[in-house]
């Protein structure tokens, strides 16, 4: 079954490449991927699967029935939309939407996640069990996961699986993290209000541009100091509005930033963390505040039995040297967490860097992949699955 697994996929290459490529020259971003699943509908129905659109919106649901008697649900999730930024790569098959890009790779998720339906499809009676494929919408904007599961995206299922581009990882490998992958990312608006004033005469007002500073001062010296170091916090003030004029002291500031965490705990503390320190600041110097701290995705927590299921499916089928542990997590976010609060899951990172040429970031113009690297995540995922009921 391995190699008939690996011989499938290697058989789909021009086909998942040709899939790849119209995507890649039609992006649409989130919240709008009516075409993307439009055609995303089509493939999985001509594979004989049982098709539902407008889950989560405008994401798609494709369930594959296995023959087996194991009557645990596997789902894989891959996600569909791209990102306003306007391409300047010298592909033939660049983007035909002005200002949208798939500068994240997830025009080869959705490629990976339809050659691993294709490929499972074509099993028949060996597959041991029942495969729900969910392809979802706004993961750039973190609100597509919750979508698909307040539609019932999640029901009944038992693990879950899902991928993620990585250039720095070359073409042919992949990377797997056991425990924490990406970081929670909320959001956070502070506003201080303090008095207005003649420039020339602080002492008769309450300068909230003065105050913000020590308000942003504090919180960084505060991280260095109160917090683990050994569970990183970023706390980043991204945008600063307020003052009406050169002269003139300004009564109130608003602020708005990101916080990353790793740590489930450390996350669930920060916003009594943060307003401590806010409430104190502005009282040491005659100023209110309003806090406003809203909760965004959590921390990807890839489960252990799961993350050793993929390794060992990775090894069987590719080769030991095609697996590379990822030592540390990333700070980024990743809306895959919202599916691991209702069953057990794990992402793993399919390098599609390239071996002799500058392989450019997530979200940058120039990002390209090495299109290899989309049947190497089609038999890992593949080869994953089918080895989730044997285990």
């Amino acid at each position: 079954m391995k190699d008939r697994i690996k011989d499938l996929a290697l058989a789909l290459a021009p086909r998942l490449i040709e899939i790849r490529r119209h995507l890649h020259s039609h992006p649409e971003l989130s919240g709008q991927e009516y075409q993307t699943a439009a055609y995303v509908t089509g493939v999985l129905s001509s594979c004989g699967l049982r098709v539902k659109e407008a889950i989560g919106k405008v994401g798609v649901l494709g369930e594959l029935d296995g023959r087996g008697q194991d009557p645990r649900l596997l789902a894989i999730r891959t996600d569909m939309d791209a990102l306003p930024i306007q391409e300047r790569t010298q592909l033939e098959f660049v983007s035909r939407q002005p200002g949208v890009m798939h500068a994240c790779g997830h025009d080869v998720h959705t490629t990976v996640g339809l050659g691993t339906a294709m490929v499972l499809s074509q099993l028949g009676e060996a597959l041991p069990g029942t495969v729900r494929f969910l392809f979802q919408p706004a993961e750039e904007i973190a609100q597509g996961a919750e979508w698909m599961v307040q539609d019932g995206a999640m029901t009944n299922v038992n693990a879950i699986l899902g991928v993620h581009v990585f250039p720095s990882i070359p073409a042919g490998k992949i990377g797997i993290r056991y425990g924490a992958l990406t970081a929670a990312a909320d959001d956070l608006e502070i506003t201080i209000t303090g008095e207005s004033g003649h420039g020339a005469r602080p002492h008769e007002a309450v300068d909230a541009i003065w105050i913000s500073a020590q308000v942003i001062t504090a919180l960084q010296q505060a991280i260095s100091r109160t917090q683990n170091p050994l569970r990183p916090v970023v706390l980043t003030i991204g945008k600063i509005s307020g003052g009406r004029a050169p002269n003139v002291i300004a009564d109130r500031v608003t602020m708005q930033g990101t916080v990353r965490s790793l740590h489930p705990e450390t996350s669930e503390a920060l916003p009594d963390w943060i307003e401590n320190i806010l409430s104190h600041v502005c009282q040491t110097y005659s100023a209110t505040y309003q806090l406003n701290y809203r909760r965004g995705t959590p921390s990807v927590q890839n489960d252990l039995k799961l993350t050793g299921l993929i390794e060992a499916s990775v090894k069987e089928v590719l080769g030991a040297e095609s697996i590379q542990i990822i030592q540390e997590p990333s700070l980024g976010a990743e809306d895959f967490s919202c599916y691991l609060k209702h069953a057990p899951g794990s992402m793993f990172r399919l390098g599609v860097g390239f071996h002799e040429k500058r392989n450019y970031p997530l979200h940058h113009p120039q990002f390209e992949v090495d299109e290899s690297a989309i049947v190497t995540g089609v038999i890992a995922m593949a080869w994953a699955a089918y080895n989730y009921w044997r285990h």
